[in-house]
């Protein structure tokens, strides 16, 4: 008989739930097996590679999330049964694809009728694992982009296209590399597998609490130390490596970890990273392959772009660290004593060996290996690493994963342990990647009918002649224009577009060439960190184990100045004053520190924080101080300086009003007695 109050049992484990686990962890490992071998051994055709990792996805998806939170899995249940039936039929859809492959490129638009009734399964199945595991939110988006294509000749006279039959749009998104196997599950498909498997290993080994330590012993004692450290570490990252969503993988596979570790919430870690790796595109040396083209389509040497990039990346960082600074003081997430952290020279000794892997991922990134090779090699010397380090230490006895009192077990048990940690690595590595390659593959229904619906460039066209002749309204309208054409196009395409459909009217406005392409380049980032598509945002979210979108939505907040600095570039001289574009001059260097100054104030309103929480008066008044600083008149400047100044001088006041006020309620003291 039960003892009264004691705690509910745990469920029985029935056999159909033994069946399933053990699927569910073939699967995983095999994924990860297969996503090593074709990072780092060979290369397959993308819509095989990217057919088989999907198929393994939905698989782990349709096993691993219920259909609700009612449906059970412990018995012979009608959603047991249907999520089998979904795992069936997702591996033959994509087995189709695999089996096809030839025939499907020598009929193309000649579809066979199981063609489009595959592709129309495909594409529900894509949709019921988005709902599953993202919400209905992404899934209304994609559903909408399905009818904006279907029901085109029924759309305002500003977005009207012909219309697209269900077989067209079916096959357009599961039988070519436009749609669901396009760009996104590409990326999700590649480099950002193997580096979520990178961090998989690193946390698995030891590695992931070797850098926490590190972070906690460097940066401990200031308030939000490791998401600073996230921030600088992905500049300097971004610079060599030119790729955003690479960055995020590379960098946050160790400082999302730190960040979620000193209290910030999962969303917020992924977009910290997200928004810190997206700047490493605009910062110097490398930039990414839109900066050697922008040296081509404006005639100007290289060294120049990257000498007049410097300031305004510069200017982007410190916006996205006063964001950082205000949240972890909002959230008291404050410094700790200097005798509660590690020691630095105990924690480097004892984790030596996992800074190898590191500095040998960081001489792949910049001898400029491709990002998969990269993180291949990463998860190889991380594995290696770890096997010689716990090798030395059981040969000395000091390994001893069972008990303390156990000084060295046999041989036989320490290969076996090693063989299982491996193996849980790879298993946590698939795990990990659902999430973002769920999000993926739905943003993938998105870019196929952006693509197919030509809304892309029109959209462009469009904005230009809604912005009436006035400048600013243009860039804001180009930058829009961005988004919508970074939702269907790598970032070097969508800045090629850009720099063609939007240069010309800038120049005609007067913008200066360089500037007018400076622009477009920034702007040709955004859709990196803005939703519905933003590919580093959804990395970070996978590293981070946080809900895609809501990590989009907290890194676009973060990456405020990749669209405010642009504004700036065509109204100061950010980029240096002349022909050569010095910036030995006095104008650039006020227009360098208003700007400055008035980031800091967005950044304060935006937060609402700035020594301490601001009330809405003084939140009104940064935002007005930043309006005046940011806006290109001089008389405005001195009153943005006034009016920070005053909101700033507000809180300092409150502040010390305050202490006067707990001083003066202490009982006084009596020297005499």
């Amino acid at each position: 008989m039960p003892k009264p109050n004691a705690e509910p049992s745990a469920p029985r484990r029935t056999p159909l739930m033994t069946v399933t686990a053990g699927l569910v962890s073939v699967v995983a490992v095999g994924l990860s097996l297969y996503q090593l071998y074709t990072a780092g051994i060979t290369t397959m055709t993308a819509l095989i590679q990217r057919s088989v990792h999907l198929g393994a996805i939905l698989t782990l998806t349709f096993l691993l999330k219920p259909a609700h939170k009612g449906a059970r899995k412990d018995g012979l249940t009608p959603w047991f049964v249907i999520d089998w039936l979904l795992v069936v039929v997702s591996l033959t859809c994509t087995a189709y694809i695999i089996i096809n492959l030839t025939a499907i490129f020598e009929r193309q638009g000649d579809w066979l009728p199981a063609d489009r009734w595959v592709s129309i399964v495909g594409c529900l199945l894509v949709l019921e694992a988005c709902r599953r595991v993202i919400g209905w939110v992404m899934t209304g988006i994609c559903i909408t982009a399905i009818l904006y294509a279907y029901f085109g000749p029924y759309m305002p006279d500003l977005i009207i296209h012909k219309g697209y039959s269900v077989e067209r749009i079916a096959t357009t998104l599961w039988l070519t590399t436009e749609g669901i196997f396009g760009l996104p599950i590409g990326v999700a498909a590649t480099f950002v597998y193997v580096f979520v498997l990178f961090g998989a290993f690193l946390e698995s080994t030891g590695g992931g609490q070797f850098f926490i330590d590190l972070a906690y012993a460097l940066t401990g004692r200031f308030s939000g130390g490791p998401a600073k450290t996230s921030v600088v570490a992905s500049g300097f990252m971004g610079s060599v490596s030119g790729s955003a969503v690479g960055n995020v993988v590379a960098t946050g596979s160790f400082t999302i970890p730190m960040m979620k570790k000193v209290g910030y919430r999962p969303h917020v870690a992924g977009a910290i990273e997200a928004a810190a790796s997206t700047g490493g595109q605009l910062m110097p040396p490398i930039m990414g392959a839109g900066a050697f083209l922008m040296a081509e389509f404006t005639n100007t040497s290289y060294l120049t772009i990257i000498k007049v990039a410097l300031v305004p990346a510069v200017l982007y960082y410190v916006t996205v660290l006063c964001f950082v600074h205000f949240e972890a003081r909002k959230e008291g997430l404050l410094g700790q004593p200097k005798e509660s952290l590690p020691k630095f020279w105990q924690v480097v000794k004892d984790g030596l060996h996992f800074i190898v892997p590191l500095l040998i991922l960081i001489y792949v990134l910049v001898s400029n290996y491709s990002p998969m090779m990269a993180g291949f090699v990463a998860v190889v010397s991380t594995v290696l690493a770890s096997l010689t380090a716990n090798t030395v230490r059981w040969q000395l006895g000091r390994f001893s994963p069972a008990s303390a009192g156990e000084q060295r077990i046999s041989a036989g048990r320490f290969a076996w342990t090693e063989i299982t940690a491996i193996t849980k690595a790879l298993d946590k590595g698939a795990r990990s990647a659902i999430m973002v390659s769920v999000a993926c593959a739905a943003a993938g229904i998105i870019v196929g009918m952006v693509t197919l619906t030509g809304m892309g460039l029109k959209f462009s066209s469009l904005v230009l002649e809604l912005s009436f002749g006035i400048k600013a309204l243009a860039i804001l309208l180009i930058g829009a224009a961005s988004l919508v054409l970074g939702m269907g196009l790598p970032v070097t395409a969508s800045y090629i577009v850009l720099a063609t459909l939007a240069g010309p009217a800038l120049l005609d406005m007067g913008v200066p060439l360089l500037v007018a392409h400076m622009i477009v380049f920034w702007y040709s980032q955004d859709a990196n960190v803005t939703p519905p598509v933003s590919l580093a945002s959804f990395a970070g979210a996978g590293v981070a184990g946080a809900n895609p979108m809501r990590t989009a939505f907290t890194s676009w907040k973060l990456a405020k100045g990749l669209y405010i600095i642009p504004l700036v570039m065509a109204y100061r001289p950010l980029l240096g004053m002349g022909n050569s574009y010095s910036l030995l001059h006095w104008e650039v260097a006020l227009a360098m520190l208003t700007t400055l100054l008035g980031l800091v104030a967005f950044a304060a309103a935006i937060e609402r924080y700035c020594i301490r929480t601001a009330t809405w008066p003084e939140t009104l008044l940064f935002l007005a101080a930043a309006v005046g600083l940011l806006w290109p008149e001089r008389w405005l400047d001195m009153v943005g300086i006034v009016l920070l100044a005053s909101a700033i001088g507000l809180q300092i006041r409150s502040i010390r009003g305050a202490d006067a006020q707990v001083r003066g309620a202490a009982p006084l003291r009596n020297d005499n007695q």
